[in-house]
């Protein structure tokens, strides 16, 4: 038994490393959005944080006890490979995420066969795995803050491993409604539903979520635990810090190049299905078609960068997201106007640097659970820009009455959405501008984490 009051377990941790051409580990920062946005969070509370090994390199450098943070302990799970493959890529990544999602293609997926049952159990190995470690360091009685769908199956193992143990799930994706949930074989479904349910609590972004994972319960005869919404705020100072450092300052003085006086709709997203990053292009090329008046004058900035690029779905999507652009760019292009730039570089500081500068954000996902760019933008704008956002982010239900709503499947209501915010007074873009940023800074980024260990603590009590 290890002596950390608090434990963090997730997939990825704060820290992702590459090597460098002699082969030693360098570190390339956090290791993801949700790493990200924990981080600042977690600093200092001497905390540990258990996650899994992400690649050869990160290996090389716990090994080399690289993989430390201030104020925190990190400890890497290293599962088999092949069974670190089967749980992420085939259940958590190819079935748990489409699932919650609502983006199976019915017709040819999920293929639920006996590769899959395997891939099944590898994802509950590595599961256990997880509780092992997480078990080795935790204290008596400590708070254990469990993140996310990759590891749904651990509150109900470190309940019969360590009863001591007060743990919270927290999903950080939106939940799956009954229907889409019957999709998968009904015993992984209970066990799936059955894991999250032995937690202390189950934590959601909105209650919409919230509401879907309580009727699959229902669903499926399962007893639900005490559940909670609790929002996540980005942080403004650390947002501010990155926007004012010298490498964000330089990327925007070389898109000010880019730009010129040209308005900007900005889009920031990974290349993956649920980001509908294909309807942005087709309503801008709609807008183009409907407006002739904003042709040469406006610029789609697409800052998109790869995700999963071992699932075959998702490199058919980015192959099309690069075909769409270039088709819009063949249409209406000219020798000084490029309408579509789609940069597909992993650059957190020139989307830092974009988000200052935009005139429209655009942020239009078929299906979220939270979107951290929606109130990541209002922050760091300069320029009075409008939010349209799609109202099946998780984010719609704080920023809606100040955003331009959209349905993220209709293109025409889109393009419409995009000249209305192009088009809208000064005073009306100050307005909203001013809202925004009072509604997202109306809850502090430490609430998230504070009302997971009040909960937790407080049950404890009882």
């Amino acid at each position: 038994m290890g002596g950390a009051d608090l434990v963090v377990a997730s997939n990825r941790g704060p820290l992702s490393f590459a090597l460098d051409e002699a082969g030693r580990p360098v570190s390339t920062g956090s290791a993801g959005g949700l790493a990200a946005a924990l981080e600042p969070l977690l600093k200092g509370t001497d905390a540990c944080w258990v996650a899994c090994a992400m690649s050869d390199a990160d290996r090389k450098a716990a090994a080399g006890g690289l993989m430390k943070m201030e104020g925190m302990e990190l400890l890497l799970v290293q599962p088999d490979p092949s069974i670190y493959r089967m749980a992420y890529d085939v259940i958590a990544n190819s079935t748990l995420w489409f699932c919650h999602h609502h983006m199976f293609d019915l017709s040819r997926r999920p293929r639920l066969d006996r590769f899959w049952e395997e891939a099944w159990r590898g994802y509950r190995e590595l599961n256990e795995v997880f509780r092992n470690s997480v078990c080795e360091v935790a204290a008596a009685g400590a708070t254990v803050l469990i993140q996310d769908y990759h590891l749904s199956l651990l509150p109900q193992m470190l309940a019969r491993e360590r009863p001591d143990l007060r743990s919270i799930h927290f999903t950080h994706t939106p939940f799956a409604d009954p229907n889409s949930l019957r999709i998968l074989p009904g015993g992984p479904a209970r066990e799936l539903l059955t894991g999250m349910a032995a937690a202390t609590a189950c934590g959601f972004h909105t209650t919409r979520w919230e509401a879907g994972y309580l009727a699959c319960c229902a669903d499926n005869d399962v007893e639900a635990p005490t559940t909670f919404v609790s929002p996540l705020s980005p942080d403004p100072g650390y947002l501010a810090e990155r926007a004012a450092s010298e490498r964000c300052v330089e990327t925007g003085k070389r898109l000010e190049g880019l730009i010129g006086d040209m308005m900007v709709v900005l889009s920031v997203d990974r290349i993956e299905p649920s980001k509908n990053l294909l309807r942005g292009f087709w309503s801008f090329d709609e807008m183009l078609r409907s407006h002739p008046e904003l042709r040469g004058k406006v610029m789609l900035l697409a800052l998109s960068y790869p995700s999963r690029q071992s699932l075959p779905e998702y490199l058919a999507y980015g192959a099309e997201v690069e075909h769409t652009a270039q088709r819009v760019n063949d249409t209406w292009g000219t020798s000084d106007w490029t309408p579509v730039v789609l940069d597909m570089a992993d650059d957190p500081y020139r989307s830092f640097a974009a988000m200052q500068r935009y005139d429209v954000l655009l942020v239009n996902p078929i299906r979220d659970g939270l979107n951290l760019v929606a109130k990541e933008g209002p922050l760091l704008n300069d320029n009075d820009g409008v939010l349209a956002l799609s109202r099946e982010a998780g984010a719609f239900a704080e920023l809606g009455p100040e955003s331009l709503e959209l349905n993220p499947f209709d293109v025409s209501g889109t393009s419409q959405a995009l000249a209305e915010a192009l088009a809208m007074p000064p005073e009306e873009r100050r307005r909203r501008a001013r809202a925004l940023r009072d509604l997202v800074t109306r809850r502090k980024p430490e609430q998230w984490l504070s009302d997971q260990i009040s909960i937790a603590r407080s049950a404890a009590r009882k």
